[in-house]
């Protein structure tokens, strides 16, 4: 018989506050056109695009995580130090060592929490979810805060007509709490490694440190390109109309609910033409408020589903305690699909 102590967890875990940070810099298509031939007509069709944000020198990922974490706290309406664990998912932030949630854990005076990255891509923010869910429930943190934060603009390739248009930086957050009813419920999440190569960095950093110069790509001055994200759009598209949209069922079944009980669908924003297919696929009733924040912030990878909730929240297109499906799908291929309670 084991002598272990059983947990004494919270019942439940739910979403008790958002924050989302943007940067300053604005950028439209037409900024995009300066570097590739095509047309700010086919960019919106083919993507929903219209503007994005670009960060700064000064806007690092961790100070973005930050600003987002700050204003998720003060919605939560808890203190700082009662955070037990800081779970930041990126894929821009490119020191290797330490992690950047332990910068963010000391700037926002949080004390010794627990502090980690992960790299799950798109999927980050469904990933990170489960992961404060589980710590909640098993009692080894009160609250937890999820980061999803990226500077894509860092990693784009804009001489690359296929994603020069697609990505945009930015930082979400949210803070997750114990709960006497279910807010959060299962999570459906895995991946498809055999279709890794979809989306992927051109060249690896120990391609880059220590290659042949002569086989690394050259951009059109015939000087070597920085390491950027690449895909494969009509192989990512199939993929994601056909089978994230059976995720997303997936995901209503585990939580008991059918689609005329949702109030809200939050896709990663990765493209308008996906989250309408997925809409359409899901057969989700009109009154059900479609997140399509991509069109004014472009693709933020982790940061994209928060930002959304974030922006839903405060334009009042969605309200405290509405049912809402969020999913999250991309490099890897990884996906995370959930229902959860707004806060």
């Amino acid at each position: 018989m084991s002598k272990i102590k059983p947990s004494k967890g919270a019942p439940y875990a739910r979403i008790l506050g958002v924050g989302g940070y943007r940067p300053t810099r604005v950028v439209p298509n037409e900024v995009i056109l300066e570097t590739i031939d095509s047309s700010d007509e086919w960019i919106r069709s083919r993507s929903g695009i219209v503007t994005r944000h670009w960060a700064s020198e000064e806007e690092t990922v961790a100070m973005m995580s930050i600003e987002a974490s700050g204003k998720a706290i003060a919605d939560a309406g808890i203190d700082p130090e009662q955070i037990g664990a800081v779970v930041v998912s990126t894929v821009s932030h490119f020191k290797q060592t330490p992690a950047v949630a332990t910068e963010i854990a000391h700037k926002i005076g949080s004390g010794k929490p627990a502090a980690f990255d992960i790299s799950a891509g798109c999927a980050g923010f469904g990933y990170g979810l489960t992961l404060a869910k589980g710590m909640i429930v098993e009692g080894s943190a009160e609250y937890v805060l999820v980061i999803g934060v990226e500077r894509l603009s860092d990693l784009t390739d804009l001489e690359d007509r296929a994603t020069a248009f697609l990505f945009g930086d930015g930082a979400g957050a949210v803070v997750v709490g114990p709960s006497q009813e279910p807010a959060i419920g299962p999570t459906v999440w895995g991946s498809e490694g055999d279709k890794s190569e979809t989306i992927k960095q051109t060249v690896s950093w120990n391609e880059l440190h220590i290659g042949d110069v002569s086989q690394l790509p050259l951009d059109s001055k015939g000087e070597i390109k920085f390491p950027a994200i690449t895909q494969e759009g009509q192989a990512v598209f199939r993929w994601a109309v056909y089978e994230m949209a059976k995720v997303a069922q997936q995901a209503l079944d585990a939580a008991g609910i059918s689609p005329e009980d949702l109030d809200v669908f939050i896709p990663h924003q990765a493209n308008m033409r996906i989250i309408d297919s997925m809409v359409k696929t899901l057969k989700l009733p009109e009154h059900v408020t479609v997140a399509r924040d991509i069109e004014s912030t472009g693709n933020t990878s982790a940061a994209s589903i928060p930002l959304a909730m974030e922006r839903l929240l405060a334009t009042g297109q969605a309200k405290s305690g509405d049912t809402a499906l969020v999913i999250g799908f991309g490099a890897g291929l990884v996906y995370a699909a959930t229902v959860v309670t707004l806060p």
